[in-house]
């Protein structure tokens, strides 16, 4: 096994551990022997848990903008599509038969009181999230308050569709988005 095969198979095997059972309940052992590497190669790739985790957190980071934008884009060049495509995103990933919420939302409750540099790469995914709504709604000349108000809809969607372990929380959210967008527009 190549360097890179060994390294992709230990990052998709954290990433499947630390969704499935969480980054704190997954140790360095359990990952070795599901990902088919010996401990000194592991440590050789990752010095440390936390290299695995940021690595894992910058996989799905890029996950995420990738699908999200893919999302948006789909949606053609509606400004109002475009806004609502984001709450789309969220209701075909809820619906996933293995979602357990935000990985950094998960990665936050776990870590981010304990490990500043998991914090900080949880907060600037949130804060590209937020960027990314800031120039969807820029694009349609609403206020830039309703990007901060979408956004929060939808981060409390993920975490209401994960505790609740139900996706309606996806249709709720883009029900509350399309009254501010409405709104917003009418005003614009």
């Amino acid at each position: 096994m190549t360097e890179d095969e060994a390294r992709e198979r230990i990052l998709s095997t954290a990433e499947e551990l630390y969704y499935r059972k969480g980054y704190a309940a997954v140790g360095m052992d359990e990952l070795r022997q599901e990902a088919g590497v010996s401990l000194r190669r592991l440590y050789s790739l990752f010095p440390s848990k936390t290299d695995i985790v940021v690595a894992v957190l910058a996989r799905k980071h890029a996950e995420w903008e990738s699908g999200l934008s893919g999302a948006v884009a789909d949606a053609g060049g509606d400004p109002r599509a475009r806004l609502l495509a984001v709450y789309g995103y969220l209701e075909n990933w809820f619906c996933a038969d293995d979602f357990r919420g935000c990985a950094f939302i998960n990665a936050f409750g776990e870590l981010g009181g304990t490990n500043p540099e998991v914090a900080e790469i949880v907060r600037a995914h949130k804060a590209s999230f937020q960027e990314y709504m800031a120039g969807l709604v820029a694009q349609t000349g609403a206020s830039p308050a309703l990007a901060a108000q979408l956004s929060i809809l939808a981060e409390g969607a993920q975490s209401t569709a994960a505790i609740s372990a139900d996706p309606a929380a996806a249709a709720q959210a883009r029900g509350a988005a399309e009254v501010l967008i409405d709104a917003a527009f009418t005003r614009a």
